[in-house]
């Protein structure tokens, strides 16, 4: 089990991180975390290229972060190529610097892929004396293999803050139509059992992408629908996305007050020695009340309560 600090990002933006403009823009936008990309964003031969400019942008923000105490950023995370790969050893050893926080490994099945991160990166932090530990893991869930072993995964290591679907990889895998419809029904029931075992494990659950940037409108239900599975963020892959992607993951003013008057309710009739509690027509237990302060306690953790 995962008990280290919570702490939620609800929208991850892929940023290629061969891209030194777009890796600047990304930094000071609104989004929760970027994800500078040596995957699938960047081909072979810039690969080199996207170690360096990756590199570059942390040492900009450390020496920022140095200089100004006020400089604030996303979370800033990068997405490697494969575990194993010698890709992979070249990444890890280009990216674990100061101004690093995580790691998005991509295609993870097994938890023997996860201890071959925790090996490589633990050398890494040691070589570039970055404290150890302080480097987190979101793990890419992209197979019905590694669907089946998500708690495992996620429970592996307490660097692991969450567990991300790799809706593409999983679509190819299941043979699944291309184009998604219906707030991608298709894929319902895995998106559910990732939530759900992301829960188990007490990290986060975070939804793939909504590849069609010209459908806005399926965007904001495909992510109010992930957060309905109980997922806590959603990957983004456009600026334009940021909004939609945060507020589908924040509570809402008529949430927040439903909650508050909850609590509300609660509080008074046990002050007057009540046990059965009604309100608005229904009864208040425990954990309705505990959902009902988890609210406000993210409300107030996000400046919006």
């Amino acid at each position: 089990m995962n008990d280290q600090p919570k702490r939620l990002y609800r929208s991850w933006m892929f940023v290629p991180g061969d891209r030194p403009r777009m890796i600047e823009k990304a930094l000071g936008t609104g989004v929760d975390v970027i994800m500078m990309d040596i995957e699938d964003a960047v081909v072979a031969a810039e690969k080199e290229n996207a170690r360096i400019q990756i590199g570059a942008a942390f040492d900009m923000v450390s020496e920022r972060q140095r200089d100004e105490p006020g400089y604030r950023t996303p979370a800033r995370y990068v997405r490697t190529n494969a575990v194993g790969s010698e890709r992979f050893i070249q990444d890890i050893k280009a990216v674990v610097r100061p101004g690093l926080e995580g790691l998005v490994i991509p295609k993870v099945d097994t938890i023997a892929q996860v201890r071959v991160v925790e090996d490589e990166l633990g050398r890494a932090e040691v070589a570039r004396h970055v404290p150890g530990g302080s480097v987190k893991l979101l793990i890419a869930i992209e197979s019905p293999i590694g669907l089946f072993n998500t708690f495992q995964i996620a429970s592996s290591s307490p660097r692991i803050i969450g567990v991300l679907f790799g809706g593409e990889d999983f679509s190819r895998a299941m043979n699944l139509p291309m184009r998604r419809e219906g707030e991608a029904l298709d894929m319902l029931y895995a998106r559910s059992h990732l939530a759900t075992a992301a829960a188990a494990a007490q990290v986060q659950a975070v939804d793939g992408v909504w590849v069609d940037l010209d459908d806005m409108d399926g965007m904001r239900r495909n992510a109010l629908q992930a957060r309905r599975l109980g997922m806590s963020g959603i990957s983004i892959i456009h600026p334009k996305q940021i909004e939609d992607a945060n507020a589908a993951f924040s509570p809402g003013k008529e949430e927040i007050e439903y909650a508050q008057a909850v609590v509300n309710a609660f509080e008074d009739a046990r002050d007057r020695g009540l046990g059965a509690i009604a309100f608005r027509g229904q009864l208040l237990d425990f954990p309705i009340v505990d959902r009902a302060r988890q609210t406000l306690a993210l409300a107030k953790s996000m400046g919006i309560a």
